[in-house]
């Protein structure tokens, strides 16, 4: 019974002195309250953060009159339209960015500009295995030149976006379309006829910015007004949204300024008839049907006196290597090879047999 009573008695001095300290604290905070101010102010950084969007229409102005709309024209019909824009003016000319594949069908090519001014161009030079091509009119015709920035400054995830003339470009041209810069260095297979196929692979940026047929050609722009790109791709697929395609505008760039010139675009030469591995097997089971790999190019011919003959290629060879990287398809090794100059060696591995060899090629121009 007395130990209950002490408990009761602990329990209730325990209240008591609860109430005290905080009654104590409290009276010291009313009539000195600037220590604990003081105190929790040094501990406790404040920040002012304010977000705003002002939108990209200042740098749109910066690009807007230097892009136009492409007309191609087949025996004085509207064939296809698409994009373009002014990179240059000299003494003479003005010159034209555009997409080899909207202008290379046309027997005559027309721009329309932002003032409505519709004008012949001659064609100064155009590149199907790169998709560009260079237009030229008078300079007086162009009232702005795009100014020219970097893709290899950019950074994922900065702002971009298009102008360009897309689906029906009498409705739509001057359309702007924005997003982000989703990738870049990505490896993308084009064909360069009707199928399905892809010929060859280009090494492109990724944007989520919409990018319609039409749009073919016009700028992919950062947030400063200057050109990174030209809009060449769309990958338009079942259940794949908001993933368009450029050319970055130092390979653009590159080509650019030979063709305005008028030189030709010189290639390396293999001097070879092949076929993608999956398709060799299909054809020639079951002389292929026990290989162990499963990627490569067949090699159906070899061209009499060829670089590929004079390195000892030889028909039935499949080749798995070039620079050390699996080939995996005819248009990765085109990719490969014309990453090299006319007169370069290129080494190889091909599998003849159970053997692999290694060979360098010596590389001459394609015809």
């Amino acid at each position: 019974m007395e130990n209950k009573n002490n408990d009761g008695k602990i329990w209730i001095i325990g209240v008591i002195m609860f109430f005290l300290g905080a009654g104590g604290l409290y009276l010291i905070m009313y009539f000195f309250p600037e220590p604990f101010v003081k105190t929790i102010s040094e501990q406790v950084e404040t920040r002012n953060v304010s977000i705003v969007d002002n939108g990209i229409s200042e740098a749109v102005d910066k690009i807007y009159d230097a892009v136009l709309v492409v007309r191609t024209y087949q025996k004085k019909q509207l064939y296809a339209t698409g994009t373009g824009f002014v990179y240059k003016v000299d003494n003479n000319n003005a010159y034209i960015l555009t997409n080899n594949h909207v202008i290379e069908k046309g027997d005559s090519i027309f721009v329309e500009f932002t003032n409505g001014n519709l004008v012949e161009t001659k064609v100064a030079g155009k590149d199907t295995y790169s998709d560009i091509a260079v237009l030229t009119v008078d300079k007086k015709e162009a009232d702005k030149i795009a100014n020219i920035g970097s893709s290899e400054e950019a950074k994922i995830g900065d702002t971009v976006f298009t102008v360009g003339a897309p689906l029906d470009a009498d409705s739509y041209s001057g359309t702007v379309t924005r997003g982000i810069l989703s990738g870049k260095n990505r490896l993308v297979g084009v064909s360069l006829s009707n199928s399905a196929a892809s010929d060859m692979m280009m090494s492109v940026l990724q944007t989520d910015a919409a990018i319609n047929s039409g749009n073919s050609g016009g700028p992919l722009v950062n947030g400063n007004g200057e050109v990174i790109g030209i809009t060449s791709l769309k990958l338009a697929s079942t259940g794949v949204e908001g993933m368009g395609f450029a050319i970055p505008i130092e390979t653009a760039m590159n080509f650019a300024e030979r063709l305005e010139k008028g030189e030709a675009i010189k290639r390396p030469l293999l001097g070879i008839t092949m076929r993608d591995l999956a398709d060799a097997q299909y054809l020639y089971y079951p002389r292929l049907n026990d290989l162990d790999i499963t990627n490569g190019v067949y090699i159906e011919d070899v061209n009499s006196d060829s670089p590929a003959d004079k390195a000892g290629l030889k028909d039935g060879d499949i080749i798995t290597e070039m620079d050390d990287k699996q080939v995996t398809s005819i248009a990765y090794l085109r990719y490969l090879l014309f990453n090299h100059n006319v007169g370069d060696s290129v080494k190889v591995k091909v599998l003849r047999g159970k053997d692999t060899i290694e060979i360098t090629i010596n590389l001459s121009e394609s015809l």
